[in-house]
This record gives structure tokens, C-alpha cells and sequence, in this order.
């Protein structure tokens, strides 16, 4: 990175307020309402709510990836660590054997922390947390032991989009780029699909927090993104997402400036066979009126890293 950037976590380390962080987060586990279920169990004495997670957090693996959003992946890989669990149920989850199941294998902070060590080491861009917002808790641990350490590159929360406002206040000055979905805009088909009927309003405000803390995303002079707000929406067959009016949304209520991904990747996956309005991919028509209606409601920061193989 330039040697003038500095990631947010390094003032709040300077002032003891990192330290702070953690513990005020590691409370909240003892009844948690750490993301937006709030299933207020006590996940320090071994109990299991939404997300099936304890005290421990879990990964699933960690690397440089070149898949990511161009501004993250850059030249050298965004430094991605992948957490076991999900508090989402989307019945269409390409990575449902991680998401839902115990894949992978338990990690103390001390373990997050020489793995974010060795990612900087290894020329990664960003810290690149996918899946954070049920182990926040040990992320800001893992964040706190790293910093002290000597890690020095911006760090990504790469979150399916269903947060709680309490705990992002927790992030704010910590986080460098809020890398959120925005899933749906109907909370009847939240509902159906994620098994999650708020996920349109506590996303929403969600989103809105992250902005405020961060702002619209910012570039170095290669291109690499160093803060701000990232936005990824999965456009679904038929526009069942509500691609038109999260694109509304993201111009009115946060900014026209938003740096935009509409992702093209969806395949039927996992229990999408139950669902039949979602067993097939979306067609090129389709994407193309998607990046129109972005367009149309003046969002014009959309991503051009495009992967998939469209077959209708």
C-alpha cells in the first residue's frame, strides 16, 4: 500500500479504544445479539442459536483470491478468510456446504491473527473477512492481536447483509470497506428464500451505517480500493430480487456514488430444486436490464469484472 494510508483499526489501537472494542463485543456473547437474529443466548457457556456457533470461531479455509471485485483483487489477491456458518438460510447457497455446515475447524483470535499476518505477508491487498457478522467478537480479537503485530492493509467485512446496528457501531473506525449484500427488496420473498422476513429493513439499515461510517469507496492511485462502501447484488431470474428498487434504494437513500457489483453468477444450487422459479440461470437479457436500471436510477460505479457463461 502507499506509505500514507493507514487502516482505521491502527488510531483506535493508538488510543487503547481497540481493546475497548473487544471486550464490549465478547459481552455481547453472553446474551447475544451479536447480528440481527439477537437469539439472546449465552454462547459462552456453549449454546447454539441461529448462526451454530460458540465461543470459537470457525474457518474454512483462507488465501489470496483473484475472484473478487476488481478494487479488491488488484494485482497481488484480496486476503480472503472464509468463516464456517452463515446466520442467513438462503435455499440457493452455492457455498451451503461452509455456510451450513461445520466444515472447517475452530480458531482462537491468536489463530485469525497469524492468518491475516501471513496474508499481508504474502502481498494480499485487503484482509477480506467473508461471513463475519455472526463472529464479530473474535474478528475485532483476531484484529487487535494483528494490529499490535504490525498489520497495516485496509480490512474488508464481506457480510451477507443482515447486521445488527448495535454491533456495526462496534466496527465503526474499525472496518475500512463494508462489503454487503443487498439480497431482496420484498421481505415475503426474504422470507422464502433466506428464511429471513426483515432482511429488506434491517439490511437497509444496515447498509445506510456502513455508508456513514465509510463513506463511497475510495481508490489509491492503482486502482486498489482503501475505504468505503462496496455493494453486491445477486440479480435473480425474473427480477425476484427487486433489482429495480434496491438500485432506487442505493441512488436515493445512500449515495449515486455507490460502487456497485451486479453479480451475474446465479445457478440453481442446494435446495433451489423446491423452488421452481429459481432452477435455472439467469439470461443475458436479463443482466443487461439489470446494469440499465442501475443506470436509469443514475448508479454508474458498476463493477466490469464478468465471469459467467450465460445459457439462455
Amino acid at each position: 500500500m502507499p506509505t500514507e494510508f493507514r487502516p482505521a483499526y491502527l488510531q483506535l489501537l493508538k488510543t487503547s479504544q481497540l481493546n475497548q472494542r473487544v471486550a464490549q463485543a465478547y459481552e455481547r456473547l453472553s446474551d447475544c445479539e451479536v447480528c440481527a437474529h439477537a437469539c439472546h443466548i449465552n454462547r459462552r457457556a456453549g449454546e447454539l442459536g441461529t448462526c451454530r456457533t460458540g465461543e470459537r470461531a470457525r474457518i474454512s479455509s483462507y488465501g489470496p483470491h483473484l475472484g473478487e471485485e476488481n478494487p479488491l483483487r488488484g494485482f497481488r489477491g484480496s486476503g480472503t478468510i472464509f468463516m464456517t456458518r452463515c446466520n442467513l438460510r438462503c435455499q440457493y447457497c452455492q457455498n451451503h456446504d461452509i455456510s451450513q455446515r461445520d466444515s472447517g475447524y475452530e480458531v482462537e483470535p491468536e489463530d485469525l491473527a497469524m492468518i491475516m499476518l501471513e496474508l499481508q505477508q504474502r502481498g494480499c491487498h485487503n484482509i477480506n473477512i467473508v461471513s463475519p457478522s455472526h463472529v464479530v467478537p473474535q474478528i475485532l480479537a483476531g484484529v487487535l492481536i494483528a494490529a499490535e503485530a504490525g498489520l497495516r492493509i485496509p480490512l474488508v467485512y464481506n457480510t451477507g447483509g443482515y447486521d445488527s446496528l448495535s454491533t456495526l457501531k462496534l466496527l465503526d473506525g474499525v472496518v475500512d470497506i463494508y462489503m454487503p449484500d443487498i439480497k431482496y427488496a420484498d421481505p415475503a420473498l426474504a422470507e422464502r428464500y433466506s428464511k429471513i422476513r426483515d432482511y429488506p429493513q434491517a439490511n437497509k439499515a444496515a447498509v445506510k451505517e456502513m455508508h456513514r461510517q465509510v463513506g463511497d469507496l475510495q481508490l489509491d492511485e492503482r486502482g486498489i480500493a482503501t475505504r468505503g462502501l462496496l455493494v453486491r447484488h445477486l440479480i435473480l431470474p425474473n427480477n425476484l430480487a427487486g433489482t429495480d428498487q434496491i438500485v432506487e434504494f442505493l441512488a436515493q437513500e445512500i449515495s449515486k456514488d455507490t460502487y456497485l457489483n451486479l453479480m451475474d453468477q446465479y445457478r440453481p444450487a442446494y435446495r433451489s430444486h423446491h423452488f421452481p422459479e429459481l432452477t435455472r440461470r439467469i439470461t443475458r437479457d436479463e443482466f443487461d436490464a439489470a446494469v440499465k436500471m442501475a443506470h436509469a436510477a443514475g448508479l454508474n460505479r458498476l463493477d466490469t469484472k464478468r465471469a459467467s457463461i450465460f445459457l439462455f
